[in-house]
């Protein structure tokens, strides 16, 4: 049975949360990769993965590809004379090419895979270990407010209460349905924090080499037009460049491990927010509209070294959703949204043992 199927997106690269604990690659004789030249690629890789009776997943834009078994991942690029295996080992070996729209390669490339897939695994596989939820604004800074007469009464909104209360119901479903993972609130109370003070907490959070962290911001919106209304999810734009992680010794590989770690970020945040919007749109159903995922350079976002994402609830001016971020039975469905979508995510990376092609 055909397993293989060539991913035409630009969603798919190879790595997941392996921040300072790449090994140099392996540099053994045996190991080294010979001169390449026409007769060395000579074999189709999706036919030979479908062989081994492992997954392909290939981006076109980038040229990042991945094989997958049983959970475990070959990461490589054509032209690149190395592999990555399971993010966190270097082997070198035959670099792939492309030929007339075919992903060639070698004997000695399909070797290594193969010997790489029928090892034992040293690992138990990545788990999501931490989940910060990052409640927006708070103290001094109310963020979006607005007065309607809702009841016959003038009520005024203020984007951080809102935040607040979702983050703190969120907060404690997590709590409960993952008592072995830290769930972390940056605020529980009306504080100010800055932004920066935001990102320090997040990326000053410990873990284990193989635990992943998210975070989700939490906010309302607002908007000139009061028709304006409906929920969404933000992503860091995947044209902005970052150092996701630490230095290593060898600049060329710093750059290489970093670009594909910051691009498999991108990945997950996608992933992310796609099912946080099938939970929000499960919860509230007609009651308001989905706007979809976008993506934004946002503080929060571009400066957090991990999956991360921005989750607007609603309009506040647009009269209509602020009764329903007024009632909290609707903050209620909201929350309960969030919680189903991270709760999707964690069960399909835990699954999957850190493998997010989707």
């Amino acid at each position: 049975m055909k397993q293989n199927k060539l991913f035409l997106s630009a969603l798919i690269t190879a790595l997941f949360f392996t921040s300072g604990i790449f090994p140099q690659a392996q540099n053994q004789s045996s190991n080294q990769p010979q001169s390449q030249n026409a007769s060395q690629n000579n074999l189709n890789l999706l036919d030979e993965a479908d062989k081994l009776g492992a997954a392909v997943y290939w981006d076109t834009l980038t040229q990042n590809g991945l094989m997958e078994k049983n959970g475990r991942q070959v990461s490589f690029k054509a032209g690149d004379n190395f592999i990555l295996l399971d993010s966190s080992r270097l082997l070198f070996t035959d670099a792939p090419e492309i030929q007339n729209s075919s992903l060639l390669v070698s004997q000695k490339f399909i070797q290594d895979a193969s010997s790489f897939f029928n090892t034992q695994s040293e690992a138990n596989g990545f788990k999501i270990g931490a989940i910060l939820i990052d409640p927006g604004h708070g103290g001094k800074d109310p963020g979006a407010m607005q007065t309607h007469k809702i009841n016959g009464k003038d009520v005024t909104l203020k984007e951080k209460d809102i935040n607040l209360t979702v983050g703190k119901m969120l907060y404690e479903k997590l709590k409960a349905a993952y008592p072995d993972k830290q769930i972390i609130l940056t605020r529980s109370t009306d504080v100010f924090l800055s932004l920066q003070q935001r990102t320090e907490i997040a990326n000053s959070v410990k873990h284990k080499d193989n635990e992943a962290m998210l975070y989700i911001s939490i906010h309302v919106n607002a908007s000139l037009d009061k028709k304006s209304r409906g929920f969404e999810a933000w992503y860091l734009t995947p044209g902005y460049r970052r150092t996701v992680i630490e230095k290593t010794e060898d600049p060329k590989l710093f750059t290489i491990l970093n670009a594909m770690t910051e691009e498999e970020y991108t990945t997950e945040s996608i992933l992310i927010a796609k099912f946080i919007m099938t939970g929000l749109q499960s919860q509230i159903g007609n009651l308001s509209i989905s706007r979809g995922i976008k993506a934004e350079e946002w503080f929060v976002v571009r400066n957090s070294n991990m999956p991360s994402v921005l989750v607007e609830l609603g309009f506040i001016t647009n009269y209509q959703e602020a009764c329903l971020l007024n009632d909290r039975q609707y903050l209620q469905k909201t929350a309960f949204g969030i919680y189903n979508g991270i709760s999707a995510f964690v069960t399909h990376f835990e699954r999957s043992r850190g493998f997010t092609g989707h």
